[in-house]
């Protein structure tokens, strides 16, 4: 059935107020934004004549949400996918539409088992589910997801309690509440959303953890070399002559990292450049940890990081041999850029899908944290720190740093690396733990524990960023709980309204 025309005004409002939402993340980080957009869109759903209607506000809102928020993917596939600008704007839509989708879901539901007095909460908890629907379907996308707009934001201290995921479904909680109390004077709701609100500043006191006193000195490597002659087999001594004479200077520190397939040969081929480094951070007390690509003999190749140098505080020499089991391997690679569904049909579409190493093994799920001259660094690579269960999994007491290497080379002067900084930051958040990130062109960054960005290197610029780190110890309730508090309440909150919408028909 097609809408009335007048349906299709409050689809265009949502559609603008989702592209606003950008404004809510890094750069731009006006953080209370989400809560306007999120309270429009409730109100809507309110309004809506159908779970039809309903779904399409919620796909409008998505569009605009998506379709401006990650538009900074089309940098990588225009630039290096090889495609017509038509044919990369039409893979960018589909993105777009089937994120979209997502918030069609959770509006659908959110009308289809209404009631006037719970819809708050079966708006949070269905946007809930829906989000961690998103999170691993089919890999999972979970970027922009909205708590990510409170890293700096006023309900930043539910960070280190309930993640960025318990703080979405408290902003839909908050949103809804407002709603219904506009159109329905349920002011019960609102007194909830104040209540929210007006204790987040001193959830600071259960964040979980205190700092030791201590402090370890590191330094991060930053190439900025061009993405188009990374993989040029003819800068390779290049490059990898650059990463050792930048580091020359810094070896008195504690920790050193190299970003993300820092070193361009494949691991087996780089071997006599890997054992001088090795020794080179032993003699100096140090450990190197950087990323590389390897390969194996039996075919597999992984996107992974190595440590060189000092392993443990009582070695003597360099650790570092091929065998080491002190690496990491990458477990969630991301679609297209390291593997390609069907990719023997598509790699003939556009040299887009038949990328350099663009199919690789998949690491395990569970890795022991990389050990560097005594500390213990739970790594993650690249958009893998946007995975907080893969990140809880591997955590522990005796974690001292998170970890993240990466190449946001990909998408140039754009607002995804600031976003992608935005969400490393959050982690270091919600597991109270610092957070060092070195990037092959920026953002790279050291970040305390409380996911304060400590000090940062500028975008483009080669150069190397040093920082004294305190030492932190402790658990958030957050790592030890990870979303199940939250998921249980919202699976309950939907099976028990939808049973009583259900039984009221019946």
């Amino acid at each position: 059935m097609l809408l009335s025309k007048t349906s299709w005004f409050p689809a265009l409002l949502l559609a603008g107020l989702g592209a606003l939402n950008t404004l809510a993340f890094a750069p731009f980080s006006y953080h209370m934004l989400p809560l306007l957009t999120l309270l429009v869109l409730a109100y809507c759903i309110q309004q809506a004549q159908s779970p039809k209607q309903a779904a399409i506000f919620g796909y409008a809102y998505g569009l605009g949400w998506f379709g401006v928020g990650i538009s900074w993917v089309h940098v990588s596939i225009a630039t290096f996918g090889g495609m017509p600008l038509v044919a990369s704007l039409a893979i960018m839509a589909l993105l777009v539409g089937y994120l979209s989708v997502f918030p069609a879901l959770a509006t659908w539901f959110s009308w289809r088992f209404r009631g006037n007095f719970w819809f708050p909460l079966l708006l949070a908890s269905s946007w809930f589910i829906v989000e961690n629907l998103r999170s691993w379907f089919l890999t999972g996308f979970p970027w922009l997801s909205v708590g990510y707009s409170q890293t700096d934001g006023w309900m930043a201290p539910w960070a280190p309690v309930i993640g960025e995921t318990g703080i979405s479904f408290l902003m839909l909680l908050i949103a809804g509440s407002v709603a219904v109390a506009v159109q329905r004077k349920l002011w019960v709701w609102p007194a909830i959303a104040f209540l929210i609100l007006a204790v987040s500043p001193g959830l600071h006191l259960l964040k979980g953890w205190q700092e030791t006193g201590a402090k370890v000195k590191v330094a991060l490597v930053q190439g900025n070399i061009a993405q188009e002659l990374r993989w040029d087999p003819e800068q390779e001594a290049i490059t990898m002559r650059k990463y050792m004479e930048l580091s020359r200077p810094y070896l008195n520190t504690d920790i050193m990292i190299w970003p993300e397939a820092a070193i361009p040969q494949l691991e087996p081929l780089a071997l006599a450049y890997l054992f001088n480094l090795d020794m080179l951070a032993a003699e100096n007390n140090t450990a190197v940890v950087t990323g590389i690509l390897d390969y194996k003999e039996n075919g597999d190749a992984y996107n992974g990081m190595i440590v060189l140098g000092k392993s443990g505080e009582k070695t003597t020499g360099g650790d570092y041999r091929y065998s080491t089991k002190n690496r990491y391997q990458k477990h969630h690679l991301l679609p297209i850029g390291e593997f390609v569904p069907f990719q023997s049909i598509l790699k003939h579409v556009a040299p887009f899908f038949n990328l350099p190493m663009s199919s690789f093994s998949r690491g395990d799920w569970l890795q022991p944290n990389l050990q560097a001259n005594g500390y213990a660094l739970l790594a993650a690579l690249c958009f893998e720190i946007a995975f907080p269960r893969q990140m809880i999994a591997n955590f522990n007491d005796n974690t001292d740093f998170l970890l993240t290497v990466s190449n946001d080379a990909w998408f140039g002067d754009s607002i995804g690396p600031h976003q992608h900084l935005e969400i490393a930051r959050m982690r270091a958040l919600e597991l109270g733990r610092p957070l060092l990130r070195a990037t092959n062109n920026g953002i790279t960054a050291t970040v305390t524990a409380d996911g304060k960005e400590q000090a940062r290197l500028l975008q483009f610029e080669q150069g190397v960023l040093t920082a004294e780190v305190p030492l932190v110890q402790g658990r958030t309730l957050y790592s030890r709980w990870s979303d199940w508090p939250v998921l249980i309440v919202s699976l309950f909150s939907v099976g028990l309204l939808s049973f009583r919408r259900y039984s009221l028909r019946t």
